[in-house]
C-alpha cells in the first residue's frame, strides 16, 4: 500500500477554500508536475496549475512537507485552491492522470500509524477530535491524540515486561528449582499495583462513554404536565409538538444541548395514563424502556404526586437520579412540600422560563462528571476497555498464581498475554490487516 501515491480533498465541498492532500514516494514529483513554479528547497508558495496541455486550472497555495518530517511520514504536499467544486476535481482528475489514486477513509492516519508517526490509539483519537462537539469530547480526545493514555501504557508495559523477564531468567535456569530471581512478594506488590491501574483506567469508561455519546436524560411523567415545552425550553427551539390534547407525544424524542461543556442528551417520552389507544400505549412502553437507559430522570408533573406514585417512580428509577421537576408555577398551583427523592423539588415554568437555569445546573451536578485535564485519561473507546478488561482478568492469573506458589512458566504465559491486550490498544502487537481496514474505515477521506 505504501507504494501508492495517493490524493484526496480533506474539505466538505461549499467552502471559500479546499485543501488536496498528496502523500506517497511520487508526491512532490506529481505536484512538480502540474505546476508553473519550481519548488526545490521550498515549503510554501504561489503556483498556476496547469492541465496536460498548458491551460491554467487555478491560482493556488502549495504547501510541502518532506518526509518523514510530515502528517504521513512520507513525502506529502497540499493544493490550496479556490473552493469550486470543478475546480477540485479537475486538480484530483490531473493527479491521477499523473500517477496519483485516490485515497482510501483513514489511509492518511493509517500511513501514520504505520510509519511510526502515531500509534493506534493516537490515530483512532483523530477520529474522535474531528467528531467532538463540546468542551468536554475536545479535551479527551486531545488527550489520547497527544499519547497520554499511550504514556499510560507503556509504563505499565514497562512494569510487566520487568517481571516477564524475571520469570523467564528463571525458566532459563529450571534446573536449578531453588534459583529464583524475583523476590515474589515484590512481584505480587507489584502485579497488585498494576492491576488497580488498569482497573482505574476500565472503570473511567463509562464516565468517558456518557460524555463522548452524551448522558441520557430522560423527561417523564403524565400527560399535558408540559413536557414537550420543557424539551423545547431546553433546547431553545420548536423540536416538539405541543398541544392541550392528551397523549400528543407517542413516540420518544431526542436531542442534546450542551450545559458547561458536557453534553446531555434530553429524550421526551409519551405521558403515562390509562389508554385504550394502541400506538400510545406503544408510546408508553418505550418510556419505561427510557427510563432504564437513562442516567437521570426528570420527574414533571404540576399536582402533588400521591404516595402510591412517588413510591412506583423510585422503584421504576432505581439505580439512576431522580430529580422532581414541578411545572406551572406561574398559574400559582401552590402544594404542600413532599419529599420525593434525595434530590430537591426544582420549581419552574416551562412556558415562561422561570427556574430553568436551576434546573440546568441541577442537572449538571447529578451528573456527578469529575473535574478533568486534557492531561487526564478516560477511556472512551470500546476497543480499549475490552482490551483493558481481558489484561485484568490475565493479571488476575497472574496474581493468583504467585500466591499459589505455581510454576514460573505458568506466571510468565499469563504476564505475556496482559502484555498483548495492552499492546493491541496501542497497535504494538496487532498484525492483522482487517483489524485496521475496520479501524479506519469510518474515518473521513483525506484524513
Amino acid at each position: 500500500m505504501n507504494r501508492d501515491t495517493i490524493c484526496a480533498i480533506a474539505t466538505p465541498t461549499g467552502g471559500a477554500i479546499s485543501i488536496i492532500r498528496i502523500s506517497g514516494p511520487k508526491a512532490l514529483s506529481i505536484v512538480a508536475s502540474v505546476c508553473r513554479k519550481n519548488f526545490i528547497n521550498k515549503k510554501r508558495f504561489l503556483s498556476s496549475i496547469t492541465d496536460q496541455d498548458g491551460i491554467v486550472i487555478d491560482e493556488a497555495i502549495i504547501s510541502v512537507f518532506y518526509g518523514p518530517y510530515s502528517y504521513t511520514g512520507e513525502d506529502s504536499a497540499e493544493i490550496n485552491c479556490h473552493g469550486s467544486r470543478y475546480i477540485a476535481q479537475r486538480i484530483i482528475d490531473l493527479l491521477i492522470e499523473k500517477g496519483c489514486r485516490m485515497a482510501l477513509p483513514g489511509e492518511y492516519t493509517q500511513r501514520a500509524f504505520i510509519n511510526g508517526k502515531l500509534d493506534l490509539s493516537q490515530a483512532e483519537a483523530v477520529a474522535d477530535l474531528i467528531a467532538s462537539t463540546n468542551k468536554a469530547t475536545h479535551q479527551m480526545a486531545m488527550s489520547q491524540l497527544r499519547g497520554h493514555f499511550s504514556s499510560e501504557l507503556t509504563q505499565l508495559r514497562d512494569q510487566l515486561l520487568h517481571l516477564t523477564s524475571l520469570m523467564e531468567l528463571e525458566l532459563d535456569f529450571s534446573e536449578h528449582e531453588d534459583l529464583e530471581f524475583a523476590n515474589r512478594n515484590d512481584l505480587l506488590n507489584l502485579a497488585h499495583k498494576i492491576e488497580k491501574k488498569i482497573n482505574q483506567l476500565a472503570t473511567s469508561f463509562r464516565t468517558g462513554q456518557a460524555l463522548k455519546e452524551g448522558i441520557p436524560v430522560a423527561i417523564v411523567g403524565k400527560t399535558n404536565v408540559g413536557k414537550s415545552t420543557l424539551l423545547n425550553r431546553l433546547l431553545h427551539e420548536e423540536r416538539a409538538i405541543v398541544s392541550d390534547i392528551h397523549g400528543t407525544t407517542r413516540d420518544t424524542i431526542e436531542d442534546t444541548i450542551d450545559i458547561h461543556g458536557i453534553q446531555f442528551r434530553f429524550i421526551d417520552t409519551a405521558g403515562f395514563r390509562q389508554t385504550t389507544d394502541t400506538i400510545e400505549q406503544i408510546g408508553i412502553e418505550r418510556t419505561l424502556a427510557t427510563i432504564e437507559k437513562a442516567r437521570i430522570v426528570l420527574w414533571l408533573y404540576d399536582k402533588s404526586p400521591t404516595e402510591e406514585e412517588i413510591a412506583d417512580m423510585a422503584n421504576r428509577c432505581q439505580g439512576r437520579i431522580l430529580i422532581p421537576v414541578r411545572n406551572k408555577i406561574d398559574l400559582g398551583n401552590a402544594f404542600p412540600y413532599t419529599e420525593i427523592s434525595s434530590h430537591p423539588t426544582i420549581n419552574i415554568s416551562a412556558k415562561q422560563g422561570q427556574g430553568i437555569e436551576n434546573l440546568e445546573e441541577a442537572i449538571y451536578k447529578s451528573a456527578d462528571i469529575p473535574d478533568f485535564t486534557e492531561n487526564d485519561v478516560i477511556i472512551t473507546n470500546a476497543r480499549h476497555y475490552e482490551a483493558l478488561i481481558h489484561a485484568s482478568a490475565n493479571l488476575k492469573r497472574v496474581v493468583q498464581g504467585i500466591e499459589n506458589s505455581l510454576s514460573s512458566d505458568i506466571i510468565a504465559e499469563d504476564l505475556r498475554l496482559v502484555l498483548h491486550d495492552l499492546g493491541e490498544i496501542t497497535g504494538g502487537t496487532i498484525t492483522s490487516q482487517e483489524t485496521l481496514n475496520n479501524i479506519f474505515k469510518n474515518f473521513c477521506v483525506g484524513k
